[in-house]
């Protein structure tokens, strides 16, 4: 089971930008398909991106697509979300997950490796 640790979230302007970072301590999700979801007080948990365990093939939801870009490093056991521009409405505790599952799967419960989240504020 991976052990999923999200870091660089923060405070940003709307139109700024901030870069997520997961790493997998146990080095157990290289084979896996690895997202990104958030969350905001009294809402599910929605997806934003994923990728393939190889890192060649991305997807997005269409909040995000054009401003969002996902990536990873399989040496490195490390996947990165860059974010920008930001609205405001990016707003949410962002979490990292992991699943052996397809990266087209937009689905919270597909994945079964999570982060304990970080806090994405976008002042506007």
């Amino acid at each position: 089971q991976a052990q999923l640790v999200e870091s660089g979230g923060g405070l940003a302007q709307a139109g700024g930008s901030l870069r997520l970072s997961c790493a997998d301590s146990k080095r157990s999700s290289t084979s896996y398909a690895m997202a990104w979801f958030r969350q905001v007080p009294g809402k599910e948990r929605e997806y934003v991106a994923s990728i393939s365990w190889t890192g060649r093939n991305t997807y997005y939801d269409d909040s995000v697509k054009g401003r969002f870009t996902i990536s990873r490093d399989t040496t490195k056991n490390t996947v990165w979300l860059q974010m920008n521009p930001l609205k405001a409405e990016d707003t949410a505790v962002y979490y990292c997950a992991a699943g052996d599952t397809l990266p087209t799967m937009r689905t919270a419960g597909r994945y079964t490796a999570w982060g304990q989240g970080t806090q994405v504020t976008v002042s506007s």
